[in-house]
């Protein structure tokens, strides 16, 4: 593997050096076969690098990320994200795939020095976003950047099709395997509650937009949710001149504990896919009802501001525009705000997708396979996708052979959670994540080829040996036996 010249050269040789001892990447195994790419990955975050890395170091080479985004805006990391520093601990091994000169901090150490890293606290957000360019160019990843993705199809013949759209014009592409690795709003949207449809649009944005700041500059801000991206949408409204943020929150106080923290271990991570799914339900759902609590650090950098109040109970009734700004209506009286943001989470919804729409009646969601007692009922987990042991998409119960063409799509997104745990919700443990979706698609193309790899091996002819290692006897008289 050849790396580009970079600042961090004597880093890259390292990883060079790394590799080789580990006999990485293997080499390339799989015949050339008509579609276009044996692996297409939508998506290139996280989530889409990672997997192109595990890819390519089991020999998978065909493959191809595409992103809509510019080269290094790919995710939410310095587009739509508002904290200042990931809420990751910094120790955590992320995208490295168990290389150790591949993690964020072999790599910030060779810039900045072992000091400077036990001296950071938590990992400034732009600074990620530079480590993952890195990553991407030092490990070679074919990236296709401003490329939109039209259709996606699972065809009769085993291929994908992708349509995309560029700047040079739409092109078609087929591939043998698709992972959609879409991010936390993947496989639906922003979840905006049936309220917000009652103003117009322009007083509203999601916490997943993009919100300049002359939108909030000199405002009223309402913030509506009580998690991570809240704290950090009302901290980035403050921080940028609003008038005054208000926070609103259905529960009678924030969450404090975050149950997940209490059972995170390597035993979760690798074992949780094989879990009961009355298991997986309980303990995902329990987990909704809890809610993960903002960080303390996020807290604090919204409270250090005067202008600023909590309301605990209090959902919005209703909204209405009056004078050029809105009115919120809660059991505690009206409010008033130009500027709404909701921070309230992602919904799984295929249909909302028209990139889907091929294939989005086929698959099968989690209320197709598992049915919850009356008290445990909740239709956001319900709408999760059913995944197969390597993250890839099952067809419906009782679905036909055509619709069974679904599990060529994978999916390497934040709703996978329900299926495989937290594996794709963030760094941590990203590397697992990305090994096992590699070895189900390495065993399913393996599977798909495997009259070719009789017929190889039938073929194979080359000798070991070449007849002058030894000599053969030409006297085959036995000695006589003694008694």
């Amino acid at each position: 593997m050849t790396f580009p010249e970079l600042p961090l050269s004597h880093l890259a040789q390292r990883l060079s050096a790394d590799l080789a001892l580990l006999e990485l990447p293997a080499r390339p195994w799989l015949k050339e076969s008509a579609p276009d790419f044996d692996v297409i990955i939508v998506g290139a975050g996280l989530c889409g690098l990672t997997a192109a890395a595990a890819l390519t170091l089991a020999g998978v080479t065909r493959i191809l990320c595409l992103d809509k985004a510019p080269a290094g805006q790919e995710g939410p990391w310095i587009t739509s994200a508002r904290m200042n520093d990931l809420r990751t601990r910094k120790e955590a091994a992320g995208p490295a795939l168990g290389i150790p000169s591949l993690t964020f901090r072999a790599w910030y150490e060779a810039q900045y020095g072992a000091s400077a890293y036990q001296a950071m606290s938590r990992i400034p957000r732009a600074l990620w976003m530079a480590y993952l360019t890195w990553y991407r160019a030092v490990l070679n990843l074919p990236v296709r950047n401003q490329a939109q993705v039209t259709r996606v199809e699972p065809g009769q013949r085993g291929w994908v099709e992708v349509d995309i759209a560029t700047a040079q014009g739409k092109q078609q592409l087929r591939a043998r395997r698709v992972v959609l690795a879409t991010g936390i709003d993947g496989l639906g949207g922003p979840a905006l509650p049936a309220v917000a449809r009652q103003i117009p649009a322009h007083y509203i944005a999601h916490s997943a937009d993009i919100i300049h700041p002359d939108q909030v500059a000199g405002k009223r801000v309402a913030v509506v949710g009580s998690g991570a991206s809240a704290m950090d949408n009302a901290a980035f409204a403050l921080e940028n001149g609003a008038e005054r943020v208000d926070i609103f929150y259905r529960r009678p106080t924030l969450p404090r504990i975050d149950k997940f923290t209490g059972i995170g271990h390597q035993g979760l991570t690798l074992g949780y896919v094989h879990l009961p799914d009355e298991t997986k339900w309980q303990l995902m759902l329990a987990g909704e009802q809890a809610q993960i609590p903002p960080p303390r650090h996020s807290v604090q950098r919204v409270t250090q501001h005067a202008n600023v109040a909590f309301h605990r109970a209090s959902p919005l009734i209703s909204l209405w525009e009056q004078d050029k700004a809105v009115t919120l209506q809660t059991p505690h009286g009206h409010f008033h705000a130009d500027f709404i943001i909701f921070a309230t989470g992602f919904q799984v919804d295929f249909q909302a997708r028209p990139e889907f729409a091929s294939f989005a009646h086929a698959v099968c969601q989690w209320r197709d396979r598992y049915h919850p007692a009356a008290d445990q009922q909740h239709d956001g987990l319900a709408s999760a996708p059913y995944l197969g042991e390597h993250f890839e998409l099952l067809p419906k119960p009782g679905a036909d052979a055509e619709q069974a063409a679904i599990s060529t799509l994978y999916c390497f997104a934040f709703p996978a959670v329900l299926s495989h745990g937290k594996l794709t919700s963030g760094i941590p443990s990203i590397a697992e994540g990305a090994q096992r979706l590699t070895r189900g698609i390495v065993s399913s193309l393996l599977h798909e080829d495997r009259a070719e790899l009789l017929a190889r091996f039938q073929a194979y002819d080359t000798p070991e040996l070449l007849g002058d290692e030894w000599q053969e006897a030409d006297n085959f008289s036995a000695l006589p036996l003694t008694p």
